[in-house]
């Protein structure tokens, strides 16, 4: 085991490495803490992760050779357990995971201390029917997955009593593992680059309200999208996926479609729109820290991180229900508050990259230290 004089050997493991979202900023802030680590994953798509990912050493299971799996990961749902059955060769120090899914339930060596950092337990397993509905799962699949989904359950539980230490992403996450896993958890909030953000001058602000996502189903930005219709105020939609063409369609003409847009449009639109809008319920949320980073309140739905990111009244306004009537309602109450960009830009730097990193480097210490007692 590492003295206190040198860094641990530690190997990073990830779920997967087919898109770029909010856990791969945590994957990301980790390796910028242990810059030597390698990283294992079941599938790794280069094309699909940033280029800065070429310089690392990053290890994929034998899952990453199955054709066309980047695109349809979710068929190889019954192999992903056994992709973390074994670490590559070596015995590190430290194994740290970052896990919604199947990275925290890798074996480590006798002697390894395992901190796991969990976005959410499984979330298929626990909550298979929201689950089904979010993804549009086919009716097929809902009828024959229920008996894999209770093993499913029983292995997430079994393989969380082997972590060292667990660490969530948020109070609801939190909860979520004790219930689920009848584990306590460590608190450590997501790195949020909150510097990347400025607020604009007043004399930039716009009357358009926001929405940055991507435009999936289980976003309900159809909710947003109905709202608007009906309140006639201004709605700008950025992002793009296949609930778009659907979204359109059911526009009013207040409602504009931007698309994908360039990062440094997405920071302009951020400091200079009304408010953001968010009615899906996230483990945590990134994107409501962003906005309050550059200035803008947040008008979101009262579940998952909201409850951790947003100060109802002072940086934000809670939607009490994931309906059009109680996002309409927030909308007039909003309109009737004034919010102040500089307490709005203080709350959110207490979600810093710094920040997380000196939060989690604390929790690694303190089982290092209590392993080698």
């Amino acid at each position: 085991m590492p003295g206190a004089a040198r860094t641990p050997r530690t190997l990073i493991v990830h779920d997967y490495l087919n898109q770029y979202g909010g856990a791969e900023r945590v994957l990301e802030a980790m390796r910028e803490m242990f810059p030597d680590a390698p990283a294992m994953t079941s599938i790794y798509d280069p094309g699909a992760m940033p280029e800065r990912f070429d310089d690392w050493e990053i290890q994929a299971s034998w899952i990453d050779r199955i054709p066309g799996v980047y695109d349809r990961h979710q068929w190889a749902l019954p192999l992903y357990p056994l992709a973390f059955r074994n670490i590559p060769a070596g015995r590190p120090d430290l194994v740290l995971s970052t896990s919604s899914a199947w990275a925290k339930g890798v074996r480590v060596p006798p002697g390894s201390v395992h901190v796991a950092y969990i976005h959410s337990p499984m979330r298929f397993a626990w909550n298979f029917d929201q689950y089904c509905e979010r993804e549009r799962v086919p009716e097929i699949a809902r009828q024959v997955l229920p008996p894999f989904m209770g093993m499913l359950r029983w292995r997430d539980r079994v393989s969380a009593q082997r972590i060292t230490r667990i660490v969530a992403n948020s109070t609801a996450v939190r909860d979520r593992i004790r219930a689920f896993w009848r584990r306590d958890a460590d608190i450590v909030f997501p790195p949020v680059a909150t510097d990347r953000f400025k607020p604009a001058p007043v004399s930039e602000l716009g009357p358009d309200y926001l929405v940055v996502s991507r435009l999936v189903p289980y976003k309900r930005i159809d909710l947003v999208v109905e709202a608007f219709n009906r309140l006639g105020l201004p709605l700008v939609v950025v992002g793009d996926g296949r609930a778009q063409a659907a979204l359109e369609k059911m526009a009013a003409p207040n409602v504009r479609f931007l698309g994908r847009v360039s990062d440094e449009e997405v920071l302009r639109l951020s400091a200079t729109c009304r408010a953001a809008v968010f009615m899906s319920e996230d483990d945590f949320g990134i994107s409501q820290v962003e906005v309050q980073a550059a200035g803008r309140p947040v008008i979101a739905l009262a579940r998952g991180g909201v409850l951790d990111s947003v100060i109802p009244d002072e940086t934000g306004v809670w939607v009490d229900e994931q309906t059009v009537d109680a996002l309409c309602e927030a909308i007039a109450r909003f309109e009737r508050l004034r919010f102040d960009p500089a307490r709005l830009v203080e709350h959110a730097a207490k979600f810093s990259t710094e920040r997380f990193k000196t939060e989690l480097q604390a929790v690694i210490d303190t089982a290092l230290a209590t392993e080698t007692v």
